[in-house]
Order: C-alpha cells, then sequence, then structure tokens
C-alpha cells in the first residue's frame, strides 16, 4: 500500500529580529486543505514569543560584524524542525516526507537538512522565501539577516530536482516596487469617466479622485519596493509584497512565480490577497 508523503510545516519569520514571524495557528487553513486532500501534516510548534530568542544574536559579535551563523542562535528552531519530522516520521510508518518552508522557514528548512541530513526527505518546497542575500556594497542596503544568507548560500547544498528529491520554489506576484526618486509606471484608470455632458465640478471631483489614487498606489509601491530593495538590491521588481520575485528561487530547483499572490497568511485573503 503506498503511504502518501507527510509535509511537515515549517512556520515563519519574516525577517530577522525585525517585528514577530507567524506562529503555528497560522498555517491552520492550509493543513486543512492538505488534509482535504489526503495528506495529513504536521506543523513546527512555534510561538510568536518564541521569536523573541533570537535577540541572542545581539551578544554574538558575529551580528555585528554581518558573519552571524545558524547556530547556536537558532538551535531552538532547528529543535522544532527536528520535533515535528520526528512526529511525521512515526506517522509516515516509512514513507517519505515533504518540508514546506514558508518565507525565512524555507531557508531554515535548508539549515535543517544540512545538519541533520535528507534520509527520508524527498521534497522541499518553499513559499515565498528570500534565498539568495542581498548583493554587497549598495548605499542604503542593510543585509538584515546579519549574514545568515551568507552563510546558506556558501554552506548549504545546492537545489536539485531528480527522482530522490526535489526542490520547489514558489514566488508570488502581487505588487511590482518602485524607486523613491524617479518616474512612477503605475496607471490608474478612472472610475469616473467624464465626457461633454458634464458639470465643471464633477469633472474636478473625478479629477481629485485619479490623483488621490495615483498618490497612494505610488507611494505604496515605493514603500514596497524599498523592503524588496533590502533583499535583492533593486525596488523597480516584481515580488509578494515583502519578498522579491528574483530572491525566492533557486537555480537548479522548479521555480514557479504565481500571480496575483500575496506573501503571508496573516493579512490575506482569499479575494484581494490570496
Amino acid at each position: 500500500m503506498h503511504t502518501p508523503n507527510l509535509v511537515v510545516a515549517v512556520a515563519d519569520r519574516l525577517k530577522f529580529f525585525q517585528g514577530l514571524g507567524n506562529n503555528t495557528g497560522d498555517y491552520g487553513k492550509l493543513r486543512l486543505t492538505l488534509e482535504g486532500h489526503g495528506v495529513p501534516s504536521v506543523a513546527a510548534k512555534v510561538s510568536r514569543l518564541d521569536w523573541f530568542r533570537n535577540a541572542a544574536g545581539l551578544v554574538d559579535p558575529n551580528y555585528w560584524r554581518g558573519t552571524l551563523r545558524p547556530r547556536p542562535v537558532l538551535d531552538w528552531y532547528l529543535k522544532r524542525i527536528d520535533e515535528a519530522v520526528r512526529e511525521a516520521k512515526e506517522m509516515a510508518q516509512g514513507g517519505s516526507l515533504s518540508l514546506i518552508g514558508h518565507s525565512a522557514g524555507g531557508w531554515l528548512a535548508r539549515v535543517y537538512m544540512e545538519e541533520f541530513g535528507v534520509c527520508d526527505i524527498s521534497l522541499l518546497l518553499t513559499l515565498g522565501t528570500p534565498h539568495l542575500p542581498p548583493p554587497k556594497g549598495l548605499s542604503g542596503v542593510i543585509d538584515q539577516t546579519r549574514g545568515l544568507l551568507d552563510y546558506v548560500e556558501k554552506n548549504c547544498r545546492n537545489a536539485v530536482y531528480t527522482p530522490e528529491l526535489k526542490y520547489v520554489c514558489i514566488a508570488g506576484r502581487y505588487i511590482q516596487g518602485a524607486r523613491i526618486f524617479g518616474g512612477s509606471e503605475i496607471n490608474v484608470v478612472s472610475a469616473m469617466p467624464v465626457d461633454g455632458d458634464q458639470l465643471i465640478s464633477e469633472v474636478a471631483i473625478a479629477n481629485d479622485v485619479e490623483s488621490s489614487t495615483l498618490n497612494a498606489s505610488t507611494w505604496r509601491a515605493r514603500f514596497v519596493g524599498q523592503g524588496y530593495k533590502q533583499v535583492c538590491g533593486q525596488a523597480d521588481v516584481w515580488g509578494d509584497g515583502v519578498v522579491p520575485e528574483v530572491s525566492a528561487h533557486l537555480e537548479g530547483a522548479l521555480n514557479i512565480s504565481l500571480d496575483g499572490v500575496y506573501h503571508s497568511p496573516v493579512g490575506s485573503d482569499d479575494v484581494s490577497r490570496p
């Protein structure tokens, strides 16, 4: 009898030491969807308060030098992944495992595979994961992982897509960023068409609506673009609102981009931010 793959859902942290990360409960809908397709799952048990453990990295001189390593500062997280993997192995009864890593959970899963091995793992699926370190030497760009992504790129195994082990990297194309200075390519279609029979006051209202919408869209794109710039060094690229598309793909993996998909389960919905 064929044993279906089990999914170990790796919880996410959006940025190292920047705000709070996701917790286990944020992936409840994903797990229900998987189970509805006959795929049981186990989620790494992580709470939002757990992410404050990463503050231990502040006392490591490598943090300030930008050469931080995953261990020991992230040992607590790797332990949570290992506990979930062990639970999944018991459920699988000899079947293979699939790992799903969202955002930083994707590259943390790669660290786990490097440190603990890939035995029984047949798939690593990453969702909106910033895999690549930001370019060095660019004005205004600060590596917010403080060297962790440099470590991952240099020390973790290369992505592959083979019968034995598959890497699949999914990126969202939700919004294109924009530079702080420079022309905007955002086009806004007025919801109030103007024709010759309209009064001057109606035309003025239409112009105000269009101008206001354009300004809001432009500033939003510029704000998002500055986040993209910190990740990939460029602001005017497409991404999921947090992670640029180019950073979420890996050479050697099966890379997929999905239009209209937002970064996080927190703040998303099934209509405007799927």
